[in-house]
């Protein structure tokens, strides 16, 4: 406490288990509330609403703040994962079921994979198609792949047969650890220095890290070095009106897509309209 003091700050002095239990407890809140933003961002996209709008409205109220309410694919990392399933397996040992915490655990594994879902649908099958990956690390600014979604994707997509190229600044020498570039599985994975050359002749992009170097990229990029401008953004990087008015079919989280006829429409109207 003396050592805190001329901090001038708040000190809560508690016995361990309490300490244990807010450290928890803290992680865990902050993964509900992850969580339960991504299931609503699944909800507006059947009923037509956009998540990043709900959120601007919701974090107007002081009561909820403005602080992760960001939509995407799940949260990854050291802290998250291992402390909600932490606290989850402390309840059941003491014969109680935390439902809340049990939910967040769910609905983060089934968002992991909303992205590959989505292109299954639409592509059929990825055997023998370039898929440009972007991003492998659970989040930008470290090489950490704990519970990162590209673990969860990648393995599916190679399944499949897909060709993939991917790139990530840091995170690609540790992922090379766990596949190796070259043939794997049905399919194969190369890794690219930048994120133009995942790009050049891709069928499909993913992209599952918010990383500067790919947040740089341009909608036109996607048009002009894709073979099909076909787009599945998990961090929902992009405004959907510049990618529509790009050209790029684009498939986000909590938001509209750009349809394949709703891209055609646009293009007949400039030609009519030209």
């Amino acid at each position: 406490m003396k050592i805190y003091e001329p901090f001038h700050l708040p000190i809560v002095s508690v016995n361990r288990r309490s300490a244990e239990m807010i450290k928890y407890a803290s992680n865990d809140f902050l993964a509900l509330k992850i969580s339960y933003m991504n299931d609503i961002a699944n909800l507006c996209e059947l009923v037509g609403a956009d998540i990043q709008d709900v959120a601007k409205g919701m974090s107007f109220d002081e009561r909820i703040g403005s602080k992760f309410l960001n939509a995407g694919i799940g949260f990854g990392g050291s802290c998250f994962p291992k402390d909600t399933k932490a606290l989850e397996y402390i309840a059941r040992q003491h014969g109680y079921e935390l439902k809340t915490v049990k939910a967040a655990i769910d609905v983060n594994k089934e968002q992991k994979t909303m992205l590959y879902k989505k292109a299954s649908k639409r592509l059929i099958t990825f055997n023998g198609l370039k898929v440009a990956v972007l991003g492998l690390t659970f989040k930008p600014g470290t090489d950490d792949l704990r519970e990162a979604a590209s673990l969860e994707n990648v393995p599916l997509l190679l399944e499949q047969g897909a060709d993939i190229y991917a790139f990530d600044p840091v995170g690609a020498f540790n992922f090379a650890k766990m596949y190796p570039e070259g043939k794997s599985g049905q399919g194969s994975i190369t890794y690219a220095n930048n994120p133009e050359e995942a790009l050049e002749g891709a069928n499909v992009c993913f992209i599952f890290t918010e990383w500067g170097e790919i947040k740089a990229v341009t909608p036109e990029t996607y048009k002009k070095l894709m073979r099909t401008p076909l787009v599945f953004d998990g961090r929902n990087i992009y405004d959907v009106d510049d990618m529509e008015k790009a050209g790029v079919e684009y498939h986000s989280i909590g938001r509209r897509s750009t349809s394949r006829e709703g891209l055609k429409e646009m293009k007949s109207l400039e030609l009519h309209t030209s």
